[in-house]
């Protein structure tokens, strides 16, 4: 086993063709993501941050899109993965992957696990970091109420928010409509984005609203109450 403080990597493990088939049939979806290879451990670095920053995740590495598998020389895969949790991704992130046998070709199974020191940012370009979140089998940037939202949870006595004309009028709003863009509630309430972005936030740190990835933006709309 190759170990350091960044990953680990367990030792092939054959015969397990029905575990990772298993995997792969159920189709990338929102904690999980195929891999053909890795060729460059900067983008690969925007998947780890992704699956970080919301409900952890596994990659397969050496699976094309389509499911079919390829294989991969697997310690090049992992020092690969390595470099970028550990000189792309700020905060480093902690993995775990393991070697597999498919119709004797090596798949590398990378696990990571949901952050606890949000936000996971990922270096684009040199002195360029990024926040990403993980919607469905996509990873989409962070928005500035994504960022808020983790701030607020830094707070160790929690956060104080005025019940404002401003947020009543939002919460009567989504009463009778099913969500609002927050250019919407920024023309409703005659709003600065800044603002509407702090109440937003906000609502959504003391479970109120939720936001919602649709048509490439993101709507808020109320949360369940189930």
């Amino acid at each position: 086993m190759v170990k350091n403080h960044i990953g680990t990597i367990n030792e092939r493990h054959p015969g397990h063709n029905s575990y990772i088939k298993s995997i792969i049939q159920s189709g990338e979806h929102q904690q999980l993501d195929f891999k053909y290879e890795i060729s460059d451990s900067r983008k690969i670095a925007k998947t780890l941050v992704a699956f970080s920053n919301t409900d952890g995740g596994t990659l397969l590495i050496g699976v094309k899109d389509n499911g079919n598998v390829a294989g991969v020389q697997s310690d090049e895969e992992f020092y690969m993965v390595q470099a970028a949790a550990g000189m792309y991704c700020k905060p480093e992130i902690i993995f775990e992957s393991k070697r597999w046998m498919v119709d004797g070709k090596t798949v590398l199974e990378v696990t990571i696990p949901k952050g606890n020191k949000f936000p996971y940012f990922a270096q684009i370009e040199p002195n360029k970091w990024l926040a990403y979140i993980r919607v469905n089998d996509e990873n989409i940037l962070a928005t500035p109420v994504h960022l808020k939202v983790w701030k607020n949870k830094t707070h160790d006595s929690g956060i104080l928010m005025e019940y404002s004309e401003k947020v009543k009028k939002l919460l009567e709003y989504l009463e009778s409509n099913p969500s609002i863009s927050i250019s919407g509630f920024c023309k409703m309430a005659f709003l600065s984005r800044n603002a509407a972005e702090n109440i937003l936030a906000d609502l959504i740190y003391f479970g109120l609203i939720e936001a919602f990835y649709s048509n490439h933006h993101f709507i808020y709309h109320l949360k369940s109450k189930s």
